[in-house]
């Protein structure tokens, strides 16, 4: 498997490393589970940002 990388490929991103508290988690694996598609922790923090950025985008 030489050569190969696992993971998503890096692609004009950067990595954010974050703590969160255990009631913080706790309610974003709940909100997870109503996702049809069951998305991973980062992908619905991602979900989330997305949303809050388009909510309060000032144009």
């Amino acid at each position: 498997m030489e050569g190969k990388k696992r993971g998503r490929p890096r692609v004009d991103t950067s990595p954010v490393n974050l703590r969160l508290p255990d009631e913080m988690i706790a309610l974003l694996d709940e909100r997870r589970k109503l996702e049809a598609d069951l998305p991973t922790r980062p992908e619905m923090i991602r979900r989330a940002l997305v949303q809050w950025l388009e909510l309060t985008d000032p144009r």
